[in-house]
């Protein structure tokens, strides 16, 4: 017996579905999804359907379908199809009907090629890859109902994301060490002039992260007023000497207008910092904001988990997770002032 495999031309699309019960069978598959799915349908419900639809359409008495099912279908189905379940990104059980997983499944889709399409713009925005994990995270500390606790704990998760993932884009040089084996590895040593500066004060939060990930850095303080559609006005800023020679990792955890970024960069680069040495760390970005950082600093850096569907008419990010300071440190606006004023400062 002869094996015909059909060959069929893809034209490129933002979106590929592939469909089928063997479609996770082959790895070569897998590797080129981006995101695998098994739809989970009780085995009764598969019965039933298959009863439904052999006596129904095909004839065939109901004997001779209940036959087919216990000799042929349910082992092969056993055998070659229920196996690849453990390579699914998401199970889906219930199918069709489980309105919730669809639509998450959905928001996900809508949300990377919204991704894509900022990527394919500006070559240096970098979002960093989206799992459920990560969108789980963002469902958590955008949710209004979410505790002050609960909030804390996974806004500082995500930030230890993306501060590593901001890491990742430091220069870096070759290193051999010598391991506990004897043997010679070759590696790579991390980028030593470094400093953090972080936009009060919604910036601080992401500090904690950098210094886990980076012993005894600096980090320098940048106040910058904000009020609607102005973010024009320095109020302070506290850097350490050297940064020229630094390369420095700027911390606020919304990018929103850009008005506010453009101001505290504009102040890095008066100081000497190179602008290719600016890496812009943030949790989530409205692309009015991106527009404005990356059409105006062409070579600095963005890097952030998540690219919002922009703001609305009081300059707020949508659907964002409301003011980070506050949620973040407990406080409302009639407290920002008070700790401001009490912010320590670390070099």
């Amino acid at each position: 017996m002869k094996l015909h495999i059909a060959r069929f031309q893809v034209n490129p699309s933002d979106v590929i579905l592939l469909e089928g019960i063997l479609i996770f069978h082959d790895p070569r598959v897998r590797e080129l999804m981006n995101m695998k799915l098994f739809v989970d349908t009780d085995a009764d419900v598969r019965l039933a359907r298959r009863i439904r639809r052999d006596t129904v359409e095909k004839g065939r008495d109901i004997s001779t379908v209940l036959d087919q099912y216990s000799k042929f279908v349910k082992p092969a189905f056993d055998d070659f199809i229920l196996p690849t379940k453990k390579y699914a990104d998401i199970i889906i059980p219930r199918g069709g009907d489980n309105h919730v997983a669809i639509d998450l499944i959905v928001q996900h889709i809508c949300t990377k090629l919204g991704q894509h399409d900022m990527c394919k713009i500006y070559p240096n925005l970098y979002v960093i890859q989206s799992t459920f994990q990560i969108r789980g995270m963002h469902t958590l500390i955008r949710d209004s109902l979410t505790t002050k606790h609960d909030f804390v704990f996974y806004a500082d998760r995500l930030i230890r994301l993306v501060v590593e993932h901001g890491l990742g884009h430091l220069p870096f040089t070759e290193k051999q060490v010598i391991t506990p084996t004897g043997s010679v590895y070759t590696g790579v040593d991390f980028c030593k002039r470094l400093c953090g500066v972080s936009i009060i004060r919604s910036g601080e939060s992401m500090e904690n992260a950098l210094r886990a990930c980076c012993k005894g850095i600096k980090i320098g303080k940048i106040l910058i007023h904000r009020e609607g559609d102005n973010g024009q006005q320095l109020i302070y800023e506290k850097l350490p000497q050297d940064i020229s020679d630094r390369h420095v990792l700027l911390l606020d955890p919304i990018l929103g207008t850009g008005n506010s970024a453009v101001q505290a960069i504009l102040l890095l680069i008066s100081k000497g910092v190179p602008e290719s040495n600016i890496i812009f760390l943030n949790l989530i970005s409205a692309p009015q904001g991106v527009h404005v950082v990356c059409k105006r600093f062409p070579r600095i850096k963005i890097v952030t988990s998540e690219i919002e569907t922009g703001l609305n008419e009081d300059f707020r990010v949508v659907p964002g997770m409301g003011e980070f300071g506050d949620r973040y440190f407990g406080t409302d606006d009639d407290d920002e002032e008070l700790v401001v004023a009490h912010t320590p400062l670390r070099f």
